[in-house]
């Protein structure tokens, strides 16, 4: 017998018992429902509403502490998107209004709005209002070195905005895409599916990113792949995101803000567009991926390998010949003759080989899910990676053992209280 329960709409979440909205409330996950934690119940109630968190005001900031050198780029960029706009000529003040970036406080003075904050401001103004605000790309190009390029919003070098994290990511993302030559009324024509594909997908995790939620926004970026996490659930179902058709993003007003350059117009098409973009280049089917909990996370990869293509001469068992089942006929219970050099090699052996290869790579999995997981300047407990991993104490430790070795992390403090920090790479 099965039952099918749908999905509750955000706006009926969370679901809970005996009106124990922290104590009883519960989440699907597969075949079984878990207790869900107090920060899990706090995000489902932010989502609720049908008005944007994101136009929030803050009033404790004046539009004059933005970061105007931010907001004029912007401005450029409308500008040469859509020249003609009304807003082009209006002062600063007006158009943060006009675009969400500002709002009238109950003082009757304009001040920033979340949105206008998260893309017009300096990261040291940012995480007073969002602490656990975090903006991190990783490249990883060669295996020899932990990061071929890094950039994160709280170096202090650059504005550490979502505005400025996205071109900068952007551009770094597209450097090795190959770009077909092609020309239009002679001018050539270096935009292609995939660019738009990755432009859309960028700016969705930006769109959809719960700032409440711990460890930020991570984008990494491999030989063969790019990986894109956001804190924060996604809020129509993994499903419906697939799907398309259906926009319910997280900040609608920095969407809004996008859409007035010309990125993620089209609500609701970017994910199923990806899909059918990586179908066209013959690459393996993007992976979407939730994690549920305290740290709740949407994780999209993008494989830039070939999916492997299925020979017909596949089926079956090739060794035997035609030849062989000829000179068994008629011989009631035998099979056809396999030569001794057919035979399969030890059970045991080849068993013993792959689990060593199986944990290795696992091994080399938990390392970077670790690493990806740990920000600078931030101290973790041993119960921290055992929730993240999955796993306990005694393998968790042995993997943290070989971080150690590898000077990725450090330990502080006794064993009882033992702590471990990122070693920072110069």
């Amino acid at each position: 017998m099965v039952v099918n329960v749908p999905r509750a709409k955000r706006t009926e979440r969370p679901i809970y018992l005996n009106h124990d909205i922290m104590g009883s409330t519960f989440r699907r996950n597969w075949e079984g429902d878990y207790h869900c934690s107090a920060s899990e119940v706090k995000a489902m109630l932010r989502d609720q509403p049908d008005y944007s968190t994101d136009m929030e005001i803050i009033e404790s900031l004046t539009i004059d502490q933005l970061n105007y050198t931010s907001l004029e780029q912007y401005r450029t960029r409308h500008k040469t998107y859509r020249e003609a706009h009304p807003w082009g000529g209006l002062d600063n003040a007006s158009y943060l209004e006009k675009i969400g970036g500002a709002a009238y406080g109950k003082d009757g003075y304009l001040h920033p709005t979340c949105a206008g904050l998260l893309m017009f401001g300096d990261e040291y103004r940012i995480v007073r209002e969002y602490p656990d605000f975090f903006l991190d790309y990783r490249e990883m190009l060669d295996p020899s070195i932990r990061w071929t390029d890094r950039l994160y919003s709280s170096t202090g070098d650059w504005s550490g905005n979502l505005y400025d994290f996205y071109f900068k990511v952007y551009n770094k993302l597209i450097q090795d895409i190959k770009v077909p030559f092609k020309t239009i009324g002679g001018n050539r024509i270096d935009d292609t599916p995939v660019h738009r594909a990755i432009r859309e997908v960028l700016a969705n995790c930006l769109v959809n990113y719960d700032v409440l939620v711990p460890r930020g926004v991570v984008i990494l970026k491999e030989r063969n792949k790019i990986v894109l996490e956001n804190p924060g659930y996604i809020r129509v179902g993994k499903d419906q995101m697939r799907k398309g058709g259906e926009s319910d993003p997280r900040n609608r007003t920095i969407m809004k803000m996008f859409n007035m350059i010309g990125i993620g117009e089209r609500a609701g098409s970017g994910v199923p567009e990806l899909f059918s973009v990586w179908e066209e280049q013959g690459w393996e089917e993007p992976l979407i991926e939730e994690r549920f909990g305290d740290a709740s996370r949407t994780i999209l990869t993008l494989s830039f390998e070939k999916k492997p293509a299925i020979k017909t001469g596949d089926k079956g068992n090739s060794s035997i010949k035609p030849s062989d089942i000829e000179h068994n006929k008629g011989k009631k219970g035998q099979k056809p003759a396999i030569k001794t050099g057919d035979k399969k090699p030890a059970i045991k052996s080849t068993n013993t080989e792959h689990n060593k290869r199986n944990k290795s790579a696992k091994t080399l999995l938990y390392n970077e899910r670790i690493l990806d997981f740990m920000q600078p300047k931030h101290e973790y407990q041993l119960s921290d990676f055992c929730e993240l991993l999955g796993l306990k104490r005694s393998r968790t430790k042995e993997i943290l053992q070989n971080l150690i070795n590898s000077n990725d992390i450090k330990p502080i403090g006794s064993n009882r209280n033992r702590r471990y920090i990122l070693i920072p790479t110069n």
